[in-house]
């Protein structure tokens, strides 16, 4: 499946892609309720056929588990900035990687203002980075205040961040934008659209 055919259920219920069973069940009935076409205030067919689908699938742990093996494989190639081995000491080099560094944190901020970080692991496999290489960038970048480390240990985009990203320099696919401030806002299901990254001390 390319990435431009490819659809992200996750994103669809606003999920992690770890978010366990009961979890889709519960998020999934919140957002059909909201979206549902009797609904006077919120309801979208369109929206609610797209929660629909993405329930169906997720929900059927032998269907889930085959997207889950498509998912990480489109994450990877939408994701990646440049290749390992074209990683250099380039200021040039530094520049790219202080805007994909700003880019991922920005999406992550912009899905949980609040909470919205990523672990430095999974920054490494979103940008097909290894460690070593994010050691200066992350450094920079917090020195700046462009970033800073949350209490749960991830890395987020401060708000100088955002400011100094611009639209111009956000580099990302439009399609990883969230297009609607529409986010689940049920306290009971908030921590289900944490994103999955690991705790960094």
């Amino acid at each position: 499946m390319s990435n431009a055919n490819f659809v992200d259920h996750y994103e669809t219920l606003q999920l992690s892609p770890n978010a366990a069973a009961d979890t889709v069940e519960r998020v999934y009935r919140m957002l059909a309720k909201r979206y549902h076409p009797d609904n006077a205030e919120t309801g979208d067919a369109t929206r609610f056929a797209e929660v629909r689908r993405a329930y169906e699938l997720l929900s059927n742990p032998a269907r889930r588990a085959a997207y889950d093996v498509k998912y990480d494989e489109n994450r990877s190639e939408t994701w990646r900035v440049f290749r390992q081995e074209d990683a250099g000491d380039s200021r040039a080099d530094d520049r790219r990687l202080f805007h994909a560094l700003l880019s991922v944190l920005y999406i992550a901020r912009r899905r949980d203002p609040a909470n919205g970080g990523l672990g430095t692991v999974t920054l490494e496999k979103m940008l097909g980075c290894p460690r070593q290489h994010l050691e200066f960038p992350l450094w920079y970048l917090k020195q700046r205040g462009w970033v800073e480390r949350l209490e749960s240990g991830y890395l987020a985009i401060t708000a100088d961040g955002v400011d100094k990203l611009g639209a111009d320099d956000l580099s990302l696919p439009p399609n990883r934008l969230i297009a609607e401030t529409s986010m689940v806002t049920d306290r009971a299901a908030s921590d289900a659209l944490m994103l999955d990254a690991p705790r960094v001390a």
